[in-house]
């Protein structure tokens, strides 16, 4: 629920801004504005709200941003899908089309915003440490436990590092 309301109370306050910039500028120029900074401000919404996983960085904001980049090309291609069905499709069609797409990326994002973007800091893998041997070692403890599901595979307790 906090994932939905951060984002629809930005998304809200980007239409109305958009309505307000468009005697300013080109529309195409005031949305991609209003897309980047919505995109900024979620992020840092989801991540101290929604996800509880603390600040962000740049790194953050980039994976963040490739996540609505995608979900822009799912609805972008739904939306063409829809034209290339049908060349005159009424309105209400078309905003099917669109709100579903629409919720279908916002339901991907949220997954891989959870799963390995906005990670909270008590889930995040533990780093490996570098002893004072000065040897670095990785400990099965160190690696998260999704990416074990994804690799099954046998990781010793300890294994030394190439020098």
């Amino acid at each position: 629920m906090r994932f939905v309301a951060c984002g629809g109370s930005v998304t809200m306050l980007s239409g109305a801004a958009l309505i307000m910039l468009d005697n300013v500028m080109p529309l195409a120029l005031a949305n991609a504005l209003l897309t980047v900074a919505g995109t900024a401000v979620t992020t840092e919404l989801h991540a101290r709200f929604a996800f509880r996983s603390g600040p962000t960085g740049g790194n953050t904001h980039l994976q963040a941003g490739l996540t609505v980049l995608v979900a822009y090309l799912f609805t972008t291609g739904a939306m063409l899908t829809l034209a290339g069905l049908d060349a005159n499709p009424n309105a209400l069609t078309q905003q099917a089309v669109y709100l579903s797409a629409s919720g279908l990326a916002g339901i991907g994002r949220f997954l891989v915003l959870r799963a390995f973007v906005l990670v909270p800091a008590q889930r995040r893998p533990a780093a490996a440490t570098i002893p004072a041997s000065g040897r670095l070692f990785v400990t099965a403890r160190g690696v998260h436990r999704r990416m074990l599901a994804l690799a099954p595979v046998f990781i010793p307790r300890r294994v030394p590092a190439f020098s």
